[in-house]
């Protein structure tokens, strides 16, 4: 309530509602006035308190209209409770609230009050039809508030299906799914996290040898190629006759060219100009610099 009666422009104008909650706990040297107004004229407002407990020096004077004059409804104070006031209805599209208190008071004072503003059954009802016949607004349904006063607006229904699912754990089901869809992907995230982290360990413990196989062997003081012997017998008795006149195994050069024809040049390197087979070791067979 207090900040509803804050002396701003705001509160001199007529506030347009469905339905509302007030409420005011020890709200001391209050002296303020509040109007509220139906979206439609064929509408009007009923009032019901579900707490009532003012101190006997406060007022709370209730107005059938657009101003706080003439004549009140009800004039509430300590000597009237939620059982003996019960539901108030105004016959205008328009109530008015004055409330009033002093500088003292408790805890417990105060008041909830609930505005709703309704059809009667005589006019047609687009929304929802409470089981007293009246019609109040879709939004006021299935809002946790007493709006119909009977609470049939609260009551589980074909409009109320989400609060059909109940509580898990004492908190709402749509919560707690929210939180086990949240937690199953953080989960996830941390599997993925991990299964990273334990490939990143496996390539730093890969031992050195296997390491140095990946890179690229340090320069020689000439480049060569790896030859494989083939086991054509026409091509090791010529490689063989090369070798034992001194000749080059393949021409290089320019006129290598000539000889092999068109092709990729020979690479440069270092080859035996003489000696025989016998002159190097079996291993060495294998591979030619040329």
């Amino acid at each position: 309530m207090s900040s509803l009666c804050k002396n701003h422009f705001l509160a001199l104008l007529y506030r347009k509602i469905d339905g509302a909650v007030l409420q005011s706990q020890n709200e001391r040297n209050l002296d303020c006035v509040i109007t509220f107004q139906t979206h439609s004229i064929l509408q009007r407002f009923m009032l019901r308190f579900d707490l009532l407990q003012l101190d006997c020096n406060d007022h709370l004077f209730i107005y059938d209209g657009a101003h706080a004059v003439g004549s009140y409804k009800s004039d509430l104070s300590c000597r009237n409770t939620k059982q003996t006031v019960g539901a108030i209805y105004t016959r205008t599209n328009f109530v008015t609230l004055k409330y009033v208190t002093d500088g003292w008071g408790t805890e417990s004072n105060g008041f909830k009050l609930v505005i709703t503003a309704f059809k009667d059954k005589k006019h047609a009802c687009e929304d929802f039809r409470c089981n007293r016949e009246f019609c109040i607004h879709n939004d006021l349904v299935c809002d946790e508030v007493n709006h119909c006063g009977d609470g049939s607006d609260e009551l589980s229904s074909a409009v109320c299906t989400p609060n059909e699912l109940g509580t898990v754990l004492g908190m709402n089901s749509m919560v707690f799914l929210v939180m086990i869809v949240s937690s199953l992907l953080v989960l996830c995230a941390g599997a993925v996290a991990l299964a990273v982290c334990l490939c990143r360990r496996e390539n730093h413990r890969r031992p050195p040898h296997i390491q140095s196989t990946q890179q690229q062997p340090p320069n020689a003081s000439f480049p060569y190629v790896r030859v494989e012997r083939r086991r054509d017998v026409d091509q090791l008795h010529r490689g063989e006759a090369a070798a034992s006149s001194g000749k080059l195994a393949s021409p290089c050069g320019a006129s290598a060219r000539v000889q092999r024809g068109p092709g990729p040049p020979l690479l440069p390197g270092k080859v035996r100009s003489s000696g025989s087979d016998s002159d190097i070791s079996s291993s060495q067979k294998d591979e030619w610099f040329v």
